[in-house]
């Protein structure tokens, strides 16, 4: 089999993430009938992305992959969903606030999604830290809708968010 090849789309310290949908704090519309909680797909017109912390400083870097990556043993937190491009969408992220944004060169179609976090337990006790403490890889790829899946636990906060906002199929 091939290596997927991947190109970053978007790197930046971050609050929060979304793609294409405005999170309105209704935690049930983004995870409803998921096993997750950090990655909330459900609303079918975006993706929220739930950081560990919430005040600033996450570091997120936004790839596009040719196929599936291979699996990195650094990351924690492992999470995957699918999202449709709509024909015609505009994909963004945009930060907690909408304080800023900015395009994502996602073409139309569907898309398997991976969020893969480090820190998330020093993110969300250094909630106000100066310094990066938590770090997140969102890679998407080209496949078929799939059911959301937890592909690795390695943080209390991610556990929480799981048993919080996952878990209501």
């Amino acid at each position: 089999m091939q290596q997927a090849r991947c190109a970053p789309v978007h790197a930046g310290e971050q609050r929060a993430w979304l793609f294409d949908a405005g999170f309105d704090g209704d935690f049930d519309r983004f995870f409803a009938g998921q096993v997750n909680g950090v990655a909330g797909a459900a609303v079918g017109d975006g993706l929220y992305i739930n950081l560990a912390r919430r005040s600033g400083g996450s570091r997120v870097t936004i790839s596009l992959c040719s196929g599936e990556p291979t699996l990195n043993g650094d990351w924690e937190d492992i999470v995957e969903v699918s999202v449709t491009v709509p024909r015609g969408a505009q994909p963004r992220w945009l930060t907690w606030a909408v304080e800023e944004t900015g395009a994502l060169a996602l073409p139309t179609g569907e898309y398997r999604v991976r969020v893969s976090a480090r820190g998330r337990d020093a993110g969300a006790a250094g909630e106000f830290e100066d310094t990066t403490v938590d770090f997140y890889l969102v890679e998407s790829w080209p496949a078929d809708d799939q059911p959301d899946a937890v592909v690795r636990v390695g943080s209390a906060d991610a556990t929480y968010w799981h048993g919080e906002v996952g878990g209501r199929r």
